[in-house]
């Protein structure tokens, strides 16, 4: 089991991340209109999952602006942000942000997703969201770069995920 820390407390997690070179896990979260969004649907695009908490603290907000300006402009690129919140709320924030080169997926009705994807935070205040972290995979849905975020605060490193996307 792996952690984070959140103001430098540690925070536990369930689950495995992902490997570098292996299969995506599979998943089935909601997209913004309630349908189900899945891996297989993302084939033949690179994808960028862009994991947070949730999208109402400044940092994860800030995540989901820097990945619509950065990495929606690289071509055959899917650019997923995947949080606990409702549909509706991340709808919102990207329609007052002006936000249309990214979209959001919530695993409201997906719980296994943090699990299977090693960013369940197991205990504390904060338990049952997601770690913050990015996966970026290619065509195939090979996992192709992962980023735990040590601190939850933290923003990713966007230079790095933006650079697998060439690999």
């Amino acid at each position: 089991m792996s952690q984070v820390t959140f103001h430098g407390q540690p925070l536990p997690l369930s689950g495995s991340l992902p490997a570098t070179g292996a299969p995506a896990p599979g998943f089935s979260l909601t997209a913004g209109d309630l349908s189900d969004l899945t891996l297989e649907s993302l084939r033949g695009n690179k994808v960028v999952l862009n994991i947070f908490p949730s999208i109402d603290t400044p940092t994860c907000a800030s995540s989901v602006r820097a990945f619509n300006e950065k990495a929606a402009s690289t071509s055959n690129t899917k650019v997923v942000c995947i949080s606990a919140d409702l549909p509706f709320a991340v709808s919102r924030f990207c329609e007052l942000e002006g936000l249309n080169n990214v979209q959001h997926a919530s695993t409201f009705r997906s719980p296994a997703f943090l699990k299977d994807y090693g960013l369940l935070i197991a205990e504390g205040p904060l338990r049952d969201l997601a770690a913050r972290a990015v996966v970026v995979l290619n065509e195939g849905g090979v996992v192709t770069y992962v980023e735990l975020v040590g601190e939850l605060g933290d923003e990713p490193n966007y230079d790095a995920a933006l650079a697998a996307l060439s690999a």
